[in-house]
């Protein structure tokens, strides 16, 4: 039995695989024991992915709709057809339109991802979009832009293992995020270690810390703040970084001076105490990770909340030396997205380029549309109507808020393309459904952690099934039938591109399974950061001018309850979305039947208490409620959340209930939250979490 070396792209993880296959069959997976990262681990999603490869409801041929939108009517249709229409249609929104008409979207952490922003910048179009963006790592990678230059992840595989490792907002354990692995995160969390999570729930991760402080969703500025106050207090501060490596010190002082424990204790429901003592453990123990997530993100103030997480680093020290927070290597040569391909009045027809610089303007580390203003734009025609939709990967009736209004905006378009492995709630919407190739399906390459870029991976295409290609290769096609600029050159072509710096191919990687030169650390003291100041910025010149508040600022949320006393009565507790497990990547998966049996239902997290005054029992079908709708979700009774916080989980849908239109809408997370402003000024982040809610237990 043939076994081929790997890489797993199930999620945006990126372990390193051996797969057996039997003739042009997928059917053994296990982990490769020589990966530098996961050394033979895999989560379960991945030793499963011959039940996906090999699933029966695999999209194996082009599908052209027949019936009207949501009648689940096709036909099939060959690639040269299907790609010679979808191209015609595409060339005349263009002509007719302009280009700004036709949007394209992803999921997220996808192979495809920099090839999508590629053709949208080839297309002349600006507004393409992936559902995190402004709610999920790009205010963490801009922010570490403006402040220290780069990009920084922890060191979890040096030979210095970090002396303290705070988790915040962050479940690595089971979410292995952007090739920061669980393996990597586990080994580091020794005896020795001191490991504190920062979380309303005690996740996975934070179930094997020292320490667990259940923080007020959206209120982690203060927090933040208030360990600056005490860091700077109490001397604790690394005085020769801070001196030699870092502007706007005095500043930063001045401006914390009133940011006491004290304060924070009345906003997060942390005891001063417990905020003192974390920020004493943090600034004492060196080497020091401070790993963050998502949950920093989701709310309205995520820029001011992110850069005053990140100014902790710099305060102690912990950055760009072993055992801290590194910054990358970044071994590989930048995809070339034809950014100079999109011409300038096109840019500033970008969605929300206007009001969100740092997602959207010129400023923005990867500018992208804003998604409750492209998916209004679908139906409202405001600034402008958006007539066409490609989707490669996605699923934005399962993640992006509001999805009913989605719903409204893609049944408005002209044309919605949908590439996926299955046939999706989005997909059943669409005119040309593509089948879309599987990890062991595709030739790729990857630089890991993302962004950083320490570890190079090549995978080369083991197996192969129906008429499924390759995302990357259908959006090759499309641009040579529309001309494009760049069509002549292929995404084979960019791997040798991106590699030209190794001096390797990609066939060689593929072969070695991986490549990553010695890390070098402490940079900076070459070449300083990559700042306008050449030192990490405490004080940002680049927001001062962009009429940002260079000094981070807490916000209270506007639905809480301090901000909202009078919905309390009705909406007692406060909503977070999102939680993960191991079985599913956000809304896939759900077909997958060895996966649903360990995890069949979709669940969501209450304390004791909460559940006895409702009248919940474990296992009971509950109805969780916000002032934009309900969903149901099967509860789990737990001591591991804040007895004030409901806990659900995201991207469910029911593919085994067929045509039953239920399915989408039935326990969608996304129905809760709210695409409505306040956004975030600089990202247009909107509100995932931090919303006032209610639970009964549900009569059905």
């Amino acid at each position: 039995m043939p076994i081929h070396r790997s890489i797993c792209r199930v999620c945006h993880g990126g372990c390193g695989v051996l797969v057996h296959v039997e003739g042009d069959r997928v059917v053994r997976v296990k982990g490769d024991p020589e990966s530098p990262i996961s050394r033979g681990w895999m989560c379960v999603k991945g030793i499963k992915s011959p039940d996906i490869a090999n699933h029966p409801d695999r999209l194996k041929q082009p599908l052209k709709r027949t019936g009207r939108r949501g009648e689940n009517r096709w036909t099939e249709i060959g690639w040269t057809d299907a790609l010679d229409e979808i191209s015609n249609r595409i060339d005349d929104l263009r002509k007719t339109h302009g280009p700004e008409s036709i949007a394209l979207g992803q999921g997220t952490g996808r192979h495809h991802y920099m090839h999508v922003v590629r053709f949208a910048n080839a297309l002349g179009t600006p507004n393409w979009y992936e559902p995190g963006l402004a709610q999920c790592f790009i205010p963490r990678i801009t922010v570490s832009h403006l402040t220290y230059g780069g990009f920084v992840v922890g060191d979890y595989y040096g030979k210095i293992r970090p002396e303290c490792i705070i988790f915040w907002g962050h479940n690595p354990l089971v979410s292995s995020a952007d090739g920061e692995l669980a393996p990597a995160v586990a080994r580091a969390m020794t005896e020795d270690c001191a490991t504190i999570a920062i979380d309303p729930r005690r996740t996975q991760t934070a179930k094997r810390c020292k320490a667990w402080l259940a923080i007020r969703p959206a209120t982690d500025a203060a927090l933040a703040l208030a360990m600056i106050n005490v860091i700077i207090g109490e001397g604790l501060f690394d005085k020769e970084f801070v001196a030699n490596h870092t502007t706007g010190f005095d500043l930063l002082q001045a401006h914390t001076a009133r940011h006491t424990p004290q304060w924070a204790e009345g906003i997060t429901w942390i005891k001063a105490a417990d905020i003192v003592k974390t920020a004493r453990q943090y600034a004492l123990s060196k080497p020091a990770v401070l790993d963050w997530g998502l949950g920093l993100e989701q709310n309205s103030n995520s820029l001011q909340t992110v850069r005053a997480v990140a100014i902790l680093r710099a305060l102690t020290g912990n950055l760009d030396c072993p055992g801290g927070d590194i910054l990358g290597m970044n071994i590989l040569k930048g995809y070339p997205i034809l950014k100079d391909k999109l011409p300038p009045d096109a840019s500033k027809k970008r969605i929300g380029g206007e009001e969100f610089k740092l997602l959207s303007g010129w400023r923005a580390y990867m500018p992208s549309a804003h998604i409750p203003g492209l998916f209004r734009a679908m139906t409202d025609g405001t600034p402008y109507k958006i007539r066409s939709l490609l989707v490669f990967g996605g699923n934005p009736l399962l993640t992006v808020a509001n999805p009913k209004k989605v719903y409204e905006a893609l049944n408005a378009l002209e044309l919605l393309c949908v590439t996926d492995l299955f046939m999706t709630p989005t997909a059943r919407l669409a005119d040309y459904v593509l089948p879309a190739a599987f990890w062991t399906e595709i030739d790729h390459l990857q630089g890991f952690p993302l962004v950083a870029e320490n570890y190079v991976y090549a995978q080369s295409a083991i197996t192969h099934t129906g008429q499924c290609r390759q995302d990357e290769w259908i959006m090759d096609e499309l641009s040579k039938r529309l001309a494009l600029p760049g069509a002549e050159m292929s995404y084979k072509d960019i791997y040798a591109h991106q590699l030209s710096p190794t001096g390797l191919t990609h066939a060689e990687v593929a072969q070695m399974g991986y490549h990553t030169p010695p890390h070098k650390y402490k940079k900076y003291m070459e070449r300083g950061f990559r700042t306008p100041s050449k030192k990490v910025e405490l004080f940002s010149s680049v927001l001062k001018r962009m009429g940002l508040p260079p000094l981070p600022e807490y916000a209270e949320p506007q639905e809480g309850p301090i901000g909202c006393p009078e919905l309390l009565t009705e909406y007692p507790y406060v909503l977070i979305t999102g939680a993960r497990s191991r079985e599913f990547f956000h809304s896939e998966q759900r077909q997958v039947a060895s996966l649903r049996r360990l995890h069949p239902h979709p669940t969501c997290e209450l304390h004791p208490e909460v559940a006895a005054a409702s009248g919940i029992s474990e296992g009971d079908w509950t109805i969780v409620s916000t002032i934009r709708g309900q969903a149901r979700f099967a509860a789990h009774v737990t001591g591991d959340i804040h007895p004030q916080v409901i806990s659900v989980e995201h991207g469910w849908w029911f593919p085994e209930r067929g045509d039953d239109p239920e399915a989408l809408w039935e326990s969608n997370a996304n129905i809760l939250t709210a695409a409505c402003p306040p956004y975030d000024p600089a990202f247009g982040s909107y509100r995932l979490r931090g919303l006032l809610c209610n639970i009964k237990k549900s009569q059905q």
